[in-house]
C-alpha cells in the first residue's frame, strides 16, 4: 500500500515521539539519589603498613568526584539525552542546578585537597595562563626556516666569521 496524496492521518496524533525518561522532578530526585551515593561509597585504597614484620591493611576512605557520566550511568540516562534535556525548558533549571553541584562538589574537594587539584582544575577548565615568550606583547609575525636553506647557511657562516 503507498502513501496516497493529500494523507493528513499524521494530523490526529495527540503527541510525537516517545515520552521522556524523567520528568524534572524525577531526575531531580535521582540526582539526590546519586548525591547520596557518592557520599555512601567513598574510593578505597588499601594501604599496606608494616610493623615489626608483620603487614596489616587499613583501608583509606578516599572522596569520590560526582560527574555528569557518573549521574547518567547511574540513573541509566544516555549523557547525549543529559544534554538534550538541558536544551529544554522544562529540564533547563533542574540540568543547571546538577551540573553545579558536580561543579562545586569537586571544587570543593580539591580545593580541600580531598581530590587531585590537577585533575579537578583541567575538568572545570580551569587554567593558569602565563605568557612566559613575548611578555605580553603581540606577535606580528612569524619565521619560517627550512632545513637546508642556502640563506639560512650564508646567514650562520656570516655569523661564525663575526664572532671570531
Amino acid at each position: 500500500m503507498t502513501f496516497q496524496k493529500g494523507n493528513n492521518l499524521w494530523e490526529f496524533r495527540n503527541k510525537h515521539g516517545r515520552d521522556f525518561k524523567f520528568t524534572p522532578e524525577k531526575l531531580w530526585e535521582e540526582a539526590i539519589l546519586y548525591f547520596e551515593w557518592i557520599k555512601e561509597n567513598p574510593l578505597v585504597e588499601d594501604s599496606v603498613n608494616f610493623y615489626q614484620g608483620k603487614a596489616t591493611h587499613e583501608p583509606i576512605y578516599k572522596m569520590h568526584a560526582m560527574t555528569i557520566i557518573g549521574f547518567c550511568l547511574f540513573a541509566d540516562l544516555d549523557t547525549v539525552t543529559f544534554y538534550e534535556y538541558r536544551k529544554n525548558p522544562d529540564f533547563m533549571n533542574i540540568t543547571r542546578r546538577i551540573e553545579e553541584c558536580i561543579r562545586n562538589q569537586k571544587f570543593t574537594g580539591a580545593a580541600a585537597e580531598l581530590l587531585n587539584s590537577n585533575i579537578i582544575a583541567r575538568d572545570l577548565g580551569l587554567v593558569d595562563k602565563k605568557d612566559l615568550t613575548t611578555d605580553g606583547e603581540k606577535i606580528e609575525g612569524i619565521v619560517y626556516v627550512l632545513p637546508n636553506d642556502p640563506k639560512l647557511d650564508e646567514d650562520n657562516s656570516k655569523a661564525g666569521t663575526e664572532a671570531t
